[in-house]
This record gives C-alpha cells, sequence and structure tokens, in this order.
C-alpha cells in the first residue's frame, strides 16, 4: 500500500469519475425544466366549469336608516301659581290622559283673593246700578242714580234763574237774590259734569275689577294642576307638603302612541324619499321583532357638515313595547324594481373591491368588470357590465383567467326571481 492510500486521500481519477456524473445529472435536470416549460399551450387541459345566465328579477328598492325614537309631544308641566302642594296623584310610569288632575295645591290663600275681588267687583257694579245677576252692562249714564240727581239738581237751579231774572224785571227781587241764583246754577252744572265724570271713572273700574276677580278665579283653578297632554309620567318633581313658586315644573308628560322616528338621510336619496313610504326597523331592546311606520315628515333643507336631511316617521305604539330614545335601525322601502338583471352570488369574483364575472365564448372565458346593487336571497343585481344573455361560468373561478379554454358541465341551478 502507498502513501496516497496510507492517509485517506482518493486517486485523480476517481475524483474525475465523480464530477462528471455530477454534470451529467444537473444537465438532466435542467434539460427537463425547460422542455415543460416550452410544451405548447394547446396541451394545457381545459377547466371544467358549471355555467348559468342572468335572471330578471323584481327587487324591492330600499335605503339604509339608523336614528333615535322620540316622543311627538312631551310637556313639562309647571304651577301657574305659587303654594304648598297638597296631593300628587300621580306616580313614574304612570298612564295619564289629557285634562286628568295631576297635583292640587293648597287652595286657602287663593280662595280668600278671590273673595275679596268679588266684593271689590260687587261694590263698583252696585254704584253703577248693575244687578250683578240679571244686568251685566252698566246702563247709560243719563240712566244712572248719581247723575240723574245732578241733572235734576241743575235743572231746579236754571228754573230758580229764569224766575228770579223775570221777578227783578219787576223789582220783586233784589240784585243780590239774583246774582245767587246765577251762583246756585254754576254750581250745580259743576256737580252734573262731576257725577258724569264719576260714572266714566266707575265705568272704566268696572273693567278693572272684572278682570281681577276673573284672574283671582283662574288662579283657584290653576291650584289644580292638570296634564295638558296624554302620555306617561316620566318625571315627578315635587312632594306633598312642599311649597313651589310660580312657573316650577311638578312632572313630565311624554306622549307614547305615536312616536317618531328621527333620522338622517344621504343627499342623494333626497328625490326618492317621499311622505307615505313604509319605514322597517329593529331596537336593540327587542332584535326579535320587526317594527313599522310610515315617513310622515322631511325636511326640506340639507345639513351642510352632514349632506344628510332629516326624516321622521310615525310608529304606532299601542302595545307599549317601544320608548322614547330607543336607538333603531332598519331601511325606507322606495321604489320597487321589477326587471332588475341579477346573477348567483357564485358567479362573482371580487379582489381588492373589484367584482368581475367570467363569460363563456366559443369555449373560451372573457373576464368581465360588473358593477353590483342589491342582494336578494342568493341573487346579487348587476346595475352594469352585463346585458342579459351572456353565459356565465359559476365554478372554479380561481382556476380562471382571460383566454382559458374551459369545458362546461351541466348548468347550475339558479334560484328563481322573487315576486
Amino acid at each position: 500500500m502507498d502513501s496516497s492510500q496510507r492517509i485517506g486521500f482518493r486517486r485523480p481519477e476517481g475524483l474525475a469519475v465523480a464530477a462528471c456524473a455530477l454534470l451529467f445529472a444537473w444537465l438532466a435536470a435542467c434539460s427537463g425544466t425547460t422542455s415543460q416549460a416550452r410544451r405548447p399551450e394547446g396541451r394545457r387541459q381545459a377547466v371544467s366549469v358549471r355555467t348559468t345566465t342572468p335572471k330578471r328579477i323584481a327587487i324591492q328598492r330600499q335605503v339604509d336608516v339608523s336614528g333615535t325614537l322620540v316622543s311627538p309631544d312631551q310637556a313639562k308641566v309647571s304651577s301657574e301659581v305659587a303654594g304648598v302642594v297638597r296631593e300628587v296623584l300621580v306616580e313614574l310610569g304612570q298612564e295619564v290622559q289629557p285634562g286628568q288632575v295631576v297635583v292640587r295645591l293648597e287652595p286657602q290663600e287663593l280662595v280668600l283673593a278671590l273673595k275679596r275681588a268679588e266684593s271689590l267687583l260687587r261694590q263698583t257694579e252696585a254704584q253703577l246700578g248693575i244687578d250683578g245677576v240679571k244686568v251685566k252692562e252698566p246702563p247709560p249714564d243719563e240712566e244712572i242714580a248719581s247723575v240723574r240727581l245732578a241733572v235734576a239738581n241743575r235743572e231746579d237751579a236754571r228754573a230758580q234763574l229764569e224766575r228770579s231774572q223775570r221777578l227783578s224785571a219787576q223789582g220783586l227781587v233784589t240784585q243780590a237774590d239774583l246774582e245767587a241764583s246765577r251762583t246756585r246754577l254754576k254750581v250745580n252744572e259743576a256737580s252734573c259734569q262731576s257725577a258724569l265724570e264719576n260714572v266714566h271713572s266707575l265705568k272704566a273700574s268696572l273693567q278693572d275689577r272684572r278682570a281681577a276677580y276673573e284672574l283671582a278665579q283662574k288662579k283657584l283653578n290653576d291650584a289644580t294642576i292638570r296634564a295638558p297632554v296624554g302620555g306617561q309620567v316620566s318625571e315627578r318633581l315635587v312632594q306633598p307638603g312642599e311649597f313651589i313658586r310660580e312657573n316650577t315644573p311638578v312632572l313630565t308628560v311624554v306622549q307614547m302612541n305615536p312616536l317618531k322616528f328621527r333620522t338622517a338621510v344621504q343627499e342623494r336619496n333626497a328625490n326618492s324619499i317621499v311622505a307615505g313610504l313604509s319605514v322597517v326597523f329593529r331596537v336593540e331592546a327587542d332584535q326579535s321583532d320587526v317594527f313599522q311606520g310610515k315617513v310622515a315628515y322631511i325636511s326640506p333643507a340639507i345639513d351642510q357638515a352632514t349632506r344628510t336631511f332629516v326624516v321622521e316617521a310615525l310608529v304606532d305604539n299601542d302595545r307599549r313595547r317601544l320608548r322614547p330614545g330607543f336607538f333603531a335601525k332598519g331601511v325606507i322601502l322606495t321604489a320597487r324594481d321589477v326587471n332588475a338583471l341579477a346573477v348567483p352570488e357564485e358567479a362573482i369574483s371580487t379582489l381588492a373591491g373589484v367584482s368581475t364575472v367570467y363569460v363563456i365564448e366559443a369555449g373560451k372565458v372573457r373576464p368581465q368588470v360588473v358593477t353590483l346593487g342589491a342582494r336578494q336571497d342568493k341573487l346579487v343585481e348587476v346595475a352594469e357590465g352585463l346585458k342579459g344573455d351572456e353565459v356565465l361560468a359559476a365554478s372554479n373561478l380561481s382556476q380562471l383567467a382571460a383566454g382559458v379554454a374551459v369545458e362546461t358541465t351541466q348548468r347550475s341551478g339558479t334560484p328563481e326571481a322573487a315576486q
């Protein structure tokens, strides 16, 4: 054994043989890959797909909305007079009717004020000769007793002056007596004028005292506080024994039926929202049920900040399942389109927000970008991109591209159009 064998080195001939073997193996692998890459396109196997066709269906157009339920009439009931609360006749959440008594104040002070106003009124009526029961309006000035007396005294003084003048002409009355008669007439004329002015003052005072009497009567009636609207008590703000001043709120009443569903609709839907349209919605507190209403009020102005306009729908709440303040989410049902073009969901491929269908023409596919609309069951409306007479691939869409050959199998079962 030589020295090369002793230290473990191979002979040069062995190294050359190994290198040649590795080279031939690499060339063979490259040759196989190249042959596969250069295989003619026509040898690719056709993709097997099911087919479908667009359908004409009826679609209910709708506008998605969300908003809040509010009471159409909410009243904060206040006391119009000051006084001590004697009774509070309702509790929180209790249903009240319009005109129902809800709070009573202690009326004693108001009763005394009414009696005083009535006494002053009757005094003025007596001075004017008014009955107060049968006769309500004052008589003419000349029929009032004080005026009649003043007129009679004036006429008597005038007659005496005329008699004194005749006697003076005959020398039977002194000049002093004649001047006294003239003075007496002037005094009685002034008294007559004063009586008339006093009557005019009494007539003006009569209106004032009648108004004071009616005001005192109203205040006494206001000690009994009534609900101005029907609804439920949402706040009870006073307790018996509490002294309250004028215009103090005592409770709040909210109307419960109907309620308003108030929402904001996008500007682009302005021409499609009209009064009378149906609104269908759910509330967070009762997701198991669907509630309905009718569009009643539409704002004519657009909010420039949000580009929306306010819409209010009236909602029946006979069963009291809804409450003001509930958040609601639903749709406004607008027009019904009976000739919309739609395709099955399985025939649509969506990538990066772009929706595509594959039209089969002469055994090959042609990608067609489409604009989608409303969805109904398993059908999707195609707003733009199709005419309606195309044959579309409905399976293996991930294997399709422009020009790929396809082999069609049975036609995909398309759901029937909703009527």
